[in-house]
């Protein structure tokens, strides 16, 4: 279920969404009996699949990833590269993964779809995810876009209840605002940059702390990035702190970017 994407990828292409799902998905992905990962729509070549394993059995020894491709011939491209913990299927939005799935990661897929497909896809995606149980928020899809080579990157993270925080990560060093991160938001708030919006007041307000940071660039832009993202703590709901402001990243709840009706 769904469409053929383009199938564009690079090695190392989705390190800073993998990096922020060891740090904040780690701990659930340790306490599964059972932690599947899905690499949902992993591309022309299963580089991606691959690394999310190795990076994922760092905080979690017994995870399993689970590249799943709407174009057989990926598949059948990628069997090669299969390994224990690690295997290729036939599949799309309907996930044909058992048991259900305590990560999916979505990177770079629904670019391609309208804006008024997201909510549904968003839907059943969750609804294969992990149930949430005592001790546990349940499964984790990560869904978003970066660029070629993964110096800019935006996802949403949903649970089985639905979308939870919007993340921005970026190579500070390749930075001039942090607006310029505007052409890599998710289908789902792209085309809601626009004024009234809150992802726009929010990128708006961003810039202008940034500019205000302006004198801690002396210290290196992780600096002035961190100092930006401090002020903008007055004035929305940033979910983490210091030690991942420090990566190039922020995260802020969802309801807080989510579009106007």
């Amino acid at each position: 279920m769904g469409t053929v994407t383009r199938g564009t990828t690079n090695p190392n292409r989705l390190r800073r969404m993998d990096r922020w799902i060891v740090a904040t998905h780690g701990a659930e992905l340790r306490r599964a009996a059972d932690p599947v990962a899905v690499d949902l729509g992993y591309g022309a070549a299963p580089w991606t699949a691959v690394e999310l394993l190795h990076r994922l059995r760092t905080v979690a020894p017994h995870a399993r990833v689970v590249g799943v491709e709407i174009d057989p011939a990926r598949v059948a491209a990628a069997e090669p590269y299969a390994r224990a913990g690690l295997v290729f299927r036939h599949g799309g939005f309907e996930v044909p993964v058992s048991p259900a799935p305590s990560l999916i990661r979505a990177a770079n897929v629904l670019r391609q779809y309208d804006e008024e497909e997201v909510a549904a896809v968003w839907r059943r995606l969750c609804a294969r995810l992990a149930p949430a149980s005592e001790g546990s928020r349940g499964g984790l899809l990560v869904e978003g876009t970066c660029d070629e080579i993964g110096r800019r990157h935006v996802w949403v993270a949903l649970g089985p209840e639905g979308p939870r925080t919007v993340t921005l990560a970026t190579r500070l060093g390749s930075l001039d605002r942090p607006s310029d991160l505007a052409e890599r938001l998710p289908k789902a708030l792209i085309h809601r940059n626009a004024p009234g919006e809150p992802v726009h007041a929010f990128l708006r307000d961003f810039d202008r702390a940034w500019a205000a940071a302006a004198p801690y660039a002396s210290y290196g832009a992780r600096q002035r990035w961190m100092r930006a993202v401090r002020d903008l703590t007055a004035d929305w709901p940033v979910t983490d702190g210091p030690a991942r402001w420090r990566q190039g990243e922020v995260t802020v709840r969802w309801a807080a970017l989510a579009p106007r009706e």
